[in-house]
């Protein structure tokens, strides 16, 4: 296998499951900034154009964070991330699915409509207009997830899962796009500095 790696959250937490599965799968350096991903090598590879890409040993190219992951969980199930039983499973992509649509997005569509403008014009559709409510969108369902948290150590109760990783590769990402984690938010502040203290979490 080979991992079409770039800067970026979504390379991150790709990075982030490998390290916390134990896995050592080779890297090619993708420049996101020079618009490497945009070029036909890569879009033979993901013809949306994004980061990250898993080639497999077969030829096969995946992209998406939740399949990346889901495949190489389903390689090497232990330790599990996503869950050893259907009910595991189940809520891990559960807590996965919320925090990617109401919190993830948001927060990444507003730095690309806003400060990230300049650099995803010409290559997505951008809505500048749009990016000042998406960043409200995020922060709001935050602090629902604040109150989710409470007395829990992680998103699934006492499993650190994919859907722990996902959102610690956003927020950290959102505290050095001008979008930080409101310190109001206690129990996600808490969580945040539990799963930073990870070593995946440098990877």
């Amino acid at each position: 296998m080979k991992l079409y790696n770039s800067i970026g959250p979504n390379p991150h937490i790709v990075r982030m499951f490998i390290a916390e599965k134990g896995l050592d799968i080779p890297k090619h350096e993708v420049n996101l900034v020079a618009g490497e991903n945009r070029q036909p090598d890569h879009l033979k590879r993901n013809p949306h154009g994004q980061m990250p890409c898993l080639e497999l040993d077969n030829g096969q190219f995946i992209s998406e964070i939740t399949a990346i992951c889901e495949y190489l969980e389903d390689k090497h199930p232990k330790p599990a991330l996503i869950g050893a039983t259907p009910e595991e499973k189940a809520e891990t992509r559960m807590w996965t699915r919320r925090v990617d649509l109401n919190i993830c997005e948001p927060l990444a569509a507003g730095f690309r409509y806003g400060e990230g403008e300049k650099l995803f014009a010409g290559r997505i559709l951008t809505v500048p207009e749009a990016s000042a409510g998406l960043k409200k969108v995020a922060q709001n369902r935050l602090a629902w997830l604040d109150g989710q948290l409470a007395g829990k150590e992680f998103l699934c109760g006492n499993r650190f899962t994919l859907a722990d990783i996902l959102l610690y590769g956003f927020l950290e990402f959102g505290g050095s796009v001008g979008q930080p984690l409101d310190p109001q938010n206690k129990n996600v502040a808490a969580w945040f500095a539990r799963v930073k203290a990870r070593p995946s979490a440098k990877a």
